[in-house]
Order: C-alpha cells, then structure tokens, then sequence
C-alpha cells in the first residue's frame, strides 16, 4: 500500500480517521496501530511520516518521489527514528538513545517522528521512560507505535495514544490477489490462512525450506496417527534442526495449527476448508479414523498453548517436545 487510495480500499476507517487529521492539520502527537501482521502498519506509519515531511503533496497523498519521501521509504531520514526490538524485546538503552538524539533540535526541520515497531515487546524500563515522550508532547513531534499484540502494552501508554485498529484482510480477497499474480489455487489458500502480506506470500511460496516446513509437518501428523511411538524421535532429527529461529518455530507451528483444523474439518465434512492437505490427499481422512473429533480440539488447544510458550520464551525444544508428548496422549 503506497498511497492513502490504497490504504483506504483494505483500511477504510483507519484511512478515513488518519486522512481527516492530515486535511484539518491536527495530526495526534501518538498514535498506536494495533493488527495482525500483513494488516498495513508499517506502510501507514510511512505514509504518515512522508506525509509530514514531503516537499510536493498533493492534498493527503505524499508525492514519493522528492528527497524527503524517498529517505523515509528508505529509512535514512535524519528526523524520522525508527526503534525495532533487539532480540527478543525493545531495551531500555534503546529508548534512552532515542531520548538523546531527541535532545537535539531537528537537523532539517523542527519536526520529529518516531516510529516504534513491536511495541508490545518494551521492556517495563523502557515503556516507563517511553512515556515521557507521551506525557509531555510537543506539536512537532509525533509517535507512531506498531503492534500486533495491544494487551502487551501498559495501559498508561495506551491512553496517550490515538488508537487505529486495522481489520484482518478478507482472506478470499487475498487468495484473488495472490493467484492474478501468478500463484497456484491451493498454494494461495494455504498462504491466505498465514498471512496477509503478499510480499511475504510470495517470498514463502518460492522459499525452500518453507517447502520444507510443509513436508515435515505433514510428516509429523501421519507419524502420529500411523507409529507415534517413532514421533519423538523425529521431532529430534527433523523438526529441531529444520525450526531454529524463533520465527520459524512459531511459523511450524501455525502449519500444524492448520495441519490438524484441516483433520477437524474433515471430521465435519468440509473438504474444501483444508489448506495445509489437498482435498483428494488420503491423509486427513485416515488421521481422522485414528484422532477422534474430541481428540483433535484438544491438540489444537495444545498447539496454541506451546505458540503462548514460545513467546514467553520458553526453550523452544522443550516446547515441541511437550507438544509431541500431548499429542500421543
């Protein structure tokens, strides 16, 4: 999304609410954008930012092809401050270095933007400090906070801030889009269920080792309805090795996610709601005859119980480990 037209065909009260301040220049000192991923947040904090600082716009729209638009997309403007989480989590020193470099008056205007992505990740240090900023705005100075998790965020920080929620994308939508692009159908419905972001799509789709992923869960639901005696052990020699980042770990997790609601759907007898599985796959339906419709809730319970783990960071082998054994049980 690059411009505010654009925004507005997938957000349109986020574009309504941001586009009205813009035209009556009363843009909010803070705002936080809270969504599920692909929903738009960083492309609306760079619209608002060009917006501010754009040499050529024309009513809400920034022309994206001046000097200050083009710093902003590529984050090299010296008054826009972009924090990202180190690791894990957004750190104190973090925000006392962006403190400091707002000490300083703007190098090219008065203006300043700050734009904090994952924001529900601050640590309680540096959210408390963050609300310095919040407590005492200056007009020249605006927050743009992302987050896909808003009940991370203190409340006290949640209260200063303008608050856009941006909605899910219609996943039927998404699958258009992504097939008159040249995606296969059944890869289309597969990724419309991980993601919003076509980018992303797209990226996966032609990705190796997300090819991979695919193979090594299904792999793991036909081992545990055909030798679950075996699945511990191939959790150890396949999955481990193949999920070591954390963003991997919790991606094979929503394909198992998906891999069993497609086993329940089956139970239900709705073939075409699968999309980790083929409609004419055998597996889903011999997975069903062993995983009775009570058991499968009670592994998709399971599954989103070890992605809460994961983010409260608990070791990640031990989490798929605990998994494996709760779906033997």
């Amino acid at each position: 999304m690059k411009s505010w037209s654009e925004v507005a065909e997938v957000q349109g009260l986020a574009s309504k609410i941001i586009t009205n301040s813009i035209k009556k220049d009363r843009i909010s000192h803070a705002y936080l954008l809270q969504g599920a991923r692909g929903t738009g947040k960083e492309a609306i904090a760079l619209l608002i930012a060009k917006g501010l600082f754009c040499e050529n716009k024309t009513d809400v729209e920034p022309c994206h092809q001046c000097n200050a638009c083009k710093r902003v997309a590529s984050r090299n403007h010296p008054d826009v401050h972009w924090i990202e989480p180190e690791g894990q989590s957004i750190k104190i020193e973090q925000i006392r270095n962006l403190q400091k470099e707002f000490t300083y008056t703007g190098l090219e205007s008065s203006r300043k933007v700050y734009i904090i992505k994952g924001s529900d990740t601050l640590t309680t240090n540096a959210a408390n400090r963050i609300l310095k900023f919040l407590e005492e705005p200056s007009k020249q100075t605006t927050a743009i906070m992302l987050t896909e998790n808003s009940q991370s965020i203190l409340p006290t920080i949640k209260s200063r801030c303008q608050i856009i929620d941006l909605q899910p994308l219609n996943p039927v939508s998404f699958q258009k889009q992504l097939m008159e692009k040249g995606m296969s159908k059944e890869n289309a419905v597969l990724m419309s269920a991980l993601t919003n972001n076509l980018d992303d799509a797209f990226a996966w789709n032609e990705n190796e080792w997300f090819a991979s992923a695919r193979k090594i869960v299904i792999q793991l639901v036909e081992m545990s309805s055909k030798v679950p005696d075996d699945v511990y052990l191939f959790v150890h020699n396949h999955w481990v090795p193949h999920f070591k980042e954390r963003t991997e770990q919790e991606q094979g997790l929503d394909l198992l996610l998906l891999a069993f609601k497609d086993i329940l759907y089956f139970h239900i007898g709705n073939n075409s709601g699968m999309v980790v599985f083929t409609p004419n796959d055998p597996l889903p339906e011999k997975a069903a005859m062993y995983f009775s419709q009570e058991k499968v809730v009670n592994i998709l319970n399971a599954i989103l119980q070890a992605k809460r783990k994961l983010k409260q960071n608990v070791h990640p082998t031990l989490v798929i480990e605990q998994l494996t054994l709760q779906i033997q049980r």
